[in-house]
């Protein structure tokens, strides 16, 4: 990408969010260039184009930060997402990634989470806090204790496709060119495929794609 990383900021508290913009506005590579104070505003700024990433507090009047991430979704999927919270609560931490969301940050330790997500988002990678893989590992071992029953695959057959493709080693162009769509929608799958392993990189998804069987070693 050419150029910092275009923020919009939103938080219906105004101190919250100038805070939060001189922790970004400090970084080189991101920029704060819209604020919004509720979730309707928000949705209406991310959709107007000119947002790479959209960092929403869960709770905000008229619209939640989790409502907005749906509507931001589903209206202007190029933009990534970030839910800021001050609650360590699993099922707003589920919720926001049922949402769309790339990571969900705690208000508590923003200082220093924050920027590490936002350019773990723009990178197409999930940034989870600590407690949070926690939770995900402890559900998943209790869906399994009650038997039940787990999905074959969780990656759709496009996902698994682009997967197989990218640890063969063929670039996001090259896998555009293969599949007849744009380079976008390759980022796209490769950031979804991420965020639902809970992987980091190439070198993760091309041990996941050995281990699964989608390609050989």
């Amino acid at each position: 990408m050419g150029g910092p990383t275009r923020i919009l900021l939103a938080d219906d508290h105004a101190l919250v969010r100038r805070g939060l913009r001189l922790i970004l506005d400090a970084e080189p590579d991101l920029t704060v260039v819209a604020e919004a104070a509720d979730g309707t505003e928000a949705v209406t700024a991310a959709t107007a184009g000119g947002v790479d990433l959209a960092v929403l507090d869960i709770a905000m009047p008229q619209m939640t930060g989790i409502q907005a991430a749906r509507q931001i979704a589903r209206s202007a999927p190029d933009v990534r997402i970030l839910i800021l919270s001050m609650y360590d609560n699993e099922q707003y931490f589920f919720e926001a990634l049922r949402a769309g969301a790339s990571g969900y940050v705690l208000k508590s330790v923003a200082d220093r989470d924050l920027i590490e997500a936002c350019r773990a988002a723009m990178r197409g990678e999930s940034f989870l806090y600590p407690g949070a893989v926690t939770a995900l590992i402890r559900d998943y071992l209790e869906r399994d204790r009650r038997g039940d029953r787990m999905p074959d695959s969780i990656l759709t057959p496009r996902e698994e496709q682009i997967t197989k493709l990218i640890a063969e080693g063929n670039s996001a162009k090259e896998i555009a060119d293969i599949l007849r769509i744009s380079i976008k929608t390759v980022d796209r799958h490769r950031a979804n495929v991420l965020q639902k392993l809970g992987l980091r990189d190439r070198l993760d998804l091309t041990r996941f794609a050995i281990r699964t069987g989608l390609i050989e070693p």
